[in-house]
């Protein structure tokens, strides 16, 4: 019998590769993001009608791909008209287009899809609307779009590093065998802390009350996490698509920022109606 040989670790390089692959792309998407948010009106409208386009098209090929051109065909003109109406602030409209169009893609599915496409549509029409409503005031509209963006992008970014650094209970190890609770409290505290420092940049003064939206939203970009994830393992895919070097598709980067975009939106909603989205989330 030949000498067993005694069998190499693997090499930690692919796991290298992929965060600098991820780094590279965040240094590219999050300053456009920004810079796009900055400015305002129709670039904004656009960037985030785009993005809604794009996640259909991946949710599409995930619960239905035989029937993807008919889907895209059904909802993709409802969510290109629902930005439209949303870029003049005709927001009941564009609510009502985001619906029709998922009945619309839900009668062109197999019957047993049929749930799952209807929810494709609202959920890309969550990702083209709610970011408008946030936007849409002028004078707290870019400060609250720079605060999502703190909290998702923060809860992201530390629950990654903490859950390698400390390890511990597994959050939901059959959906996300990786996740850690440790990593999600490291990612809700990082997201709190950066949600006070975009309030300390802008002036704004109830610091308890962006430390409790924080928190909510940091939460609800977990769930939309978790869900994505669930999602995925159901229809059998390791990443939503391949669009995006080190991240995977844009569902895998959206996927905790359209639950707290969405829980943002209807938060500022309840507190102070639909015209003055951005003033309700943030000041007491």
């Amino acid at each position: 019998m030949p000498p067993t040989q005694p069998v190499a670790p693997p090499s930690p390089a692919p796991r290298r590769n992929e965060l600098a692959l991820r780094i590279a792309s965040a240094l590219v998407m999050a300053p456009l993001a920004i810079a796009v948010a900055w400015y305002g009106s129709w670039p904004f409208v656009l960037f985030w009608g785009i993005a809604s386009l794009g996640v259909l098209w991946e949710w599409t090929g995930l619960v239905a791909p035989g029937e993807r051109r008919a889907l895209i065909g059904a909802g993709g003109v409802a969510l290109v008209l629902s930005s439209a109406f949303a870029h003049i602030e005709l927001y009941d409209r564009a609510a009502i287009l985001v619906v029709m169009g998922a009945l619309a893609a839900a009668a062109f599915a197999p019957g047993e899809r049929r749930a799952w496409a209807a929810a494709g549509v609202v959920y890309a029409g969550t990702i083209g609307l709610a970011p408008v409503l946030l936007r849409a005031e002028l004078s707290l509209g870019f400060a609250a779009v720079m605060l999502l963006f703190a909290v998702v992008w923060a809860t992201d970014i530390v629950a990654y590093f903490v859950g390698r650094a400390v390890g511990g209970p597994k959050l939901w190890p059959r959906v996300s065998p990786k996740k850690t609770w440790s990593g999600a409290l490291g990612g809700t505290a990082g997201a709190i802390a950066a949600a006070l420092a975009v309030a300390y940049a802008v002036g704004l003064t109830d610091r308890v009350w962006i430390a409790l939206v924080a928190l909510l939203l940091s939460v609800l970009s977990q769930l939309g996490d978790l869900f994505e994830s669930a999602m995925k393992r159901r229809f059998g895919a390791k990443d939503s698509s391949g669009l995006i070097p080190g991240h995977g598709g844009l569902m895998d980067r959206l996927d905790g920022f359209v639950a707290a975009a969405l829980g943002a939106a209807l938060l500022g909603i309840a507190r102070g109606g639909i015209d003055a989205v951005a003033p309700s989330l943030l000041v007491w």
